[in-house]
């Protein structure tokens, strides 16, 4: 199956921040406590030992708190790590009690452009579930300017265009009725709005089958990096690894030593 681009509803600058809000702390909560992102801590770690940096730059962050989990299984190897959050459409609030609940967490108030990002961020940028709202172009251009300013990226998605996770993503409005009272901090707007107005669980399954149909395959990543410029000057790796019942896509790259 060839990559599809159709829209998110996370994507849209009037969809309002508040449902988009609850879309991305339903994210987070399930990553957490699935251990989504396990995979990704041998790969984070050999970006931080290859870049000689103990600070991330996380983009497309969108709350922040689903690297909570991620973040205290890497100080136990990288106990000096920072993290810093950012996003287009920052969620303040959110990256705030990110912040209370562990205090090597900082954030940026502004947007910022993951294909864009100011020079003076300096560490190792990561992307989580993001790459696949960007078109092609969009998507190298947040490659090249990796490359250009001599910035070490990972990339990771937690889906694939396949059978199996399209049909996971089918199930995913009944995994938002089921979690959404533990989800915290505890909004009144989340209740109506998963149960009273379904608007939440509706627009999760749309953005979920939709987010599988953008994922960019090993092979179109691997397309991506040929056509850059400059890329000879990056070790990138680009792979495929499983994660309980699902799947991690990662990529990795990092400058190469003169």
């Amino acid at each position: 199956m060839g990559r599809i681009h159709l829209f998110e509803f996370e994507d849209l600058s009037w969809f309002p921040n508040n449902l988009r809000n609850y879309g991305t702390d339903f994210l987070q909560f399930l990553s957490n406590k699935t251990k989504l992102w396990k995979p990704a801590i041998p790969i984070l770690e050999k970006g931080l030992k290859e870049a000689k940096t103990n600070q991330i730059i996380d983009l497309g962050s969108g709350g922040g708190g689903g690297l909570l989990w991620l973040n205290e299984e890497l100080k136990k190897s990288n106990p000096d790590l920072k993290i810093l959050l950012t996003d287009f459409y920052p969620n303040i609030h959110a990256f705030e009690r990110t912040k209370r609940l562990s205090s090597n967490f900082d954030f940026i108030q502004n947007p910022i452009d993951a294909r864009d990002v100011p020079n003076d961020l300096k560490g190792l940028r990561t992307q989580f579930l993001s790459l696949h709202h960007f078109n092609p172009t969009d998507a190298k251009k947040i490659l090249q300017n990796a490359i250009d300013t001599s910035s070490p990226i990972t990339i990771f998605e937690a889906q694939e265009r396949s059978f199996s996770s399209i049909l996971a993503m089918i199930f995913s409005p009944l995994t938002v009725l089921f979690t959404t009272p533990f989800i915290r901090p505890f909004k009144i707007g989340r209740i109506i709005f998963t149960y009273l107005i379904p608007i939440v669980p509706l627009f999760v399954l749309w953005d979920g089958v939709v987010s599988c149909l953008r994922t960019y395959s090993v092979k179109e990543m691997n397309e991506l990096v040929d056509s850059l410029n400059d890329s000879e000057k990056f070790n990138w790796e680009i792979g495929r690894v499983k994660s309980g019942p699902g799947v991690v896509l990662y990529l990795l790259g990092t400058k190469k030593e003169a």
